[in-house]
């Protein structure tokens, strides 16, 4: 059978997605463009940045109007009154994560949130004391645990667990984290992992090891930073104690953008837990009486600290939104068949130059394709962007491109597969 040609190549592409019951959401967004604006960027970054929704525009300036018009009467008598602000996210962000409503709060950033939790849930004691995390986590949760441990008086070389691959191989095996557990054992204070790896695009098996950490006597929380938005969660069924994610990659609500927070509601409903308080985690009920007395809601909100930031909060109102029109089922289902046509796309080339690193069964990755460049990555990451696809970089060799299914395109996918063709076999 004869190899087909590059224009029956992109026929192909365009075919499937014209065939795409998704597609009408790529209109949704705003497509960055070559600097003289003749073409749409091939962007593949939204797992670094997600981009803008073209309501969020309007949402934001509705709440300045609203400012300008009410001023403090805009707590009550906004469009969408600024009291409740966080309201109006709860909803959507558990269905989204799968959970419970009560049992989610969108606040602060993500490693703010990350900290808030430790501070309840790493409690160490001379015995039990260890936090279990990936060596290949992404630096601000290696900064956070190492901090932890340190703040209580530990040697983070001692007390931090460091998860690694066997030698060659980049993706850890659930065996392997299940084995270390069990060696560790009553030492372990706290497990807590990444949903998906930043740098494999690993997803890891939530089920098995929260439950692995909880027949230890620990606790098991999960930063969902590359996981919500990107793959199918049940944090309530998965029984986690908490698990925290931010919301500008593929939740697309702008750089720095409010974070959320899940905690499971057999904690939320125990009200002696320790925790840092503030007056927007008091109980609304009591809330206004001004006392000196934290009477923490049993809910989620009892971890929040302040009022809700309104403006950061409207681009994240208007993201969920869409993710509830969309469906995480519809959008896995896309997200696969994206993943899958450019992996096969790329390993086509068949170029000693690069390694796919990341998993290829459908249930250990989410939209991202990890490639570890041999030979002066650099390089080939600046031709790229040379060329317009904007993908990011990661140390020490990794090219990550990421097809998000709410705005990318299987075209997309064969744009830049044609381009990489370009810089690998020129």
């Amino acid at each position: 059978m004869p190899t087909p040609s590059v224009n029956a190549a992109e026929a192909a592409a365009l075919a499937l997605d014209q065939a795409d019951p998704l597609r009408a959401f790529r209109e949704q967004f705003h497509i960055p463009r070559t600097p003289d604006g003749s073409a749409e960027v091939v962007y593949l970054c939204g797992n670094s940045l997600g981009l803008m929704p073209r309501a969020t525009r309007d949402a934001v300036m509705q709440e300045l109007d609203d400012w300008a018009r009410l001023g403090v009467e805009g707590h009550f008598h906004a469009r969408h009154p600024w009291f409740p602000a966080h309201e109006f996210c709860r909803e959507t962000a558990a269905r989204l994560v799968g959970a419970r409503p009560h049992e989610v709060v969108m606040m602060n950033s993500l490693t703010v949130n990350l900290h808030l939790m430790m501070a309840t849930f790493y409690r160490p004691t001379p015995d039990r004391y260890r936090i279990v995390i990936e060596d290949a986590a992404f630096p601000s949760d290696s900064y956070a645990v190492w901090s932890q441990a340190h703040w209580h008086g530990l040697d983070p070389s001692d007390a931090v667990v460091r998860l690694k691959p066997r030698h060659g191989e980049h993706a850890l095996r659930t065996d392997d984290i299940l084995e270390t557990l069990e060696r560790h054992g009553e030492t372990i204070a706290l497990v807590m992992l990444s949903g998906v790896n930043y740098l494999t695009g690993q997803v890891f098996d939530f089920a098995k090891i929260t439950e692995a950490g909880h027949r230890l006597g620990a606790h098991v929380g999960w930063d969902l930073a590359h996981a919500a938005g990107n793959i199918p969660l049940s944090l309530h069924d998965w029984n986690a104690d908490f698990a925290c994610w931010c919301s500008y990659k593929y939740l697309n609500s702008g750089a720095g953008a409010v974070a959320g927070c899940f905690i499971h509601e057999r904690h939320t409903r125990n009200t002696d837990l320790p925790r840092f308080a503030g007056w927007w985690g008091n109980d609304p009920k009591t809330r206004f009486k001004m006392g000196p007395e934290f009477v923490p809601i049993p809910t989620a909100d009892a971890w929040s600290l302040s009022n809700p930031p309104v403006l950061a909060l409207s681009p994240v109102r208007v993201s969920l939104g869409i993710f509830d029109l969309a469906t995480m089922p519809a959008l896995r289902t896309k997200s696969l068949a994206l993943h899958a046509y450019l992996r096969t796309q790329v390993e086509s080339l068949r170029s000693p130059a690069i390694d796919l690193i990341t998993p290829r069964e459908d249930s250990a990755h989410g939209s991202q394709l990890s490639i570890a460049v041999k030979d002066r990555p650099r390089d080939l990451f600046n031709a790229l962007t040379q060329d317009h696809v904007m993908c990011d970089f990661r140390e020490p060799n990794v090219v990550r491109i990421a097809p998000v299914p709410l705005y990318n395109t299987f075209h997309d996918c064969w744009r830049f597969t044609e381009i990489l063709r370009k810089h690998l076999m020129p």
